[in-house]
């Protein structure tokens, strides 16, 4: 709208997009964002096979954990989204949820066969996973705009878009492959002997890869410094205002 009523033309889309790749800290985002949109599409894509091995497996409990879980990734967006809007704490709060969602994904496929199925830890699992995951999204929606700053915001949100559907759906026959993979540990130590599958592995691996890349974050935020100056100048104006009355 501002560019709009300034009577400034948007580029063609693709030299938005080149242009977006050039632009330092671009891809970090963009990384967190796919991460997000992978591990939040095949849990909900395979909710029935990951319900059922954990113990759930009346579809009505199904269908009330996949709801819980949806909820969850609403919920997590709204207040975690919330803060990072008001305090621009997008690294660490990004951190946070990659740690979080590392630490989540895990009880979605380990069975300690000592213990055996525990739906009540694999439903809290999952919800804790919806409020880890779910948030990265819009947080880092919003760094990728605040780091291209002044470019096309329409650019920025359809490259995440289209980039994180392709991934998910790429990676959407890879993790049915590694639903049917099993690894089993300590398989001498009764008390720890458990086993992991492997599209568990899988998104623990893409949460862990994003973590490390996007700890080297370090762009300058750009509109959030276009809009502390505009705040200065403002001020600059009232205080003369005020001088002169």
């Amino acid at each position: 709208i501002e560019k709009l009523v300034r009577g400034e033309k948007e580029p063609p889309f693709l030299e938005s997009v080149k242009k977006l790749f050039s632009t330092k800290g671009f891809s970090i985002p963009l990384a967190a964002f796919i991460c997000s949109i992978s591990i939040t599409n095949i849990v909900g894509t395979f909710i029935d096979e990951v319900m059922e091995r954990g113990g759930v497996t009346d579809q009505l409990g199904i269908d009330l954990a996949g709801a819980g879980f949806e909820l969850a990734i609403l919920v997590g967006g709204i207040v975690i989204g919330g803060y990072v809007d008001k305090t621009k704490q997008y690294k660490p709060v990004t951190l946070a949820c990659l740690l979080a969602t590392m630490f989540f994904v895990i009880p979605l496929g380990l069975t300690d066969h000592m213990i055996g199925n525990e739906p009540v830890l694999l439903v809290a699992a999952l919800l804790g996973l919806g409020l880890a995951c779910g948030p990265i999204q819009p947080i880092n929606a919003e760094l990728a705009v605040d780091v291209t700053y002044p470019s096309d915001e329409t650019a920025v949100e359809s490259v995440q878009q289209v980039g994180g559907n392709l991934v998910s759906a790429l990676m959407v026959p890879v993790a049915e492959w590694a639903l049917n993979q099993d690894y089993e540990f300590f398989k001498q130590i009764r008390p720890l002997d458990s086993d992991i599958r492997g599209d568990v592995l899988l998104l623990f691996t893409i949460a862990a890869v994003t973590l490390v890349y996007f700890s080297t974050f370090d762009a300058p935020l750009m509109r959030s410094e276009a809009d502390e100056e505009e705040g200065d100048d403002d001020s600059v104006v009232v205080d003369v205002a005020a001088a002169a009355s």
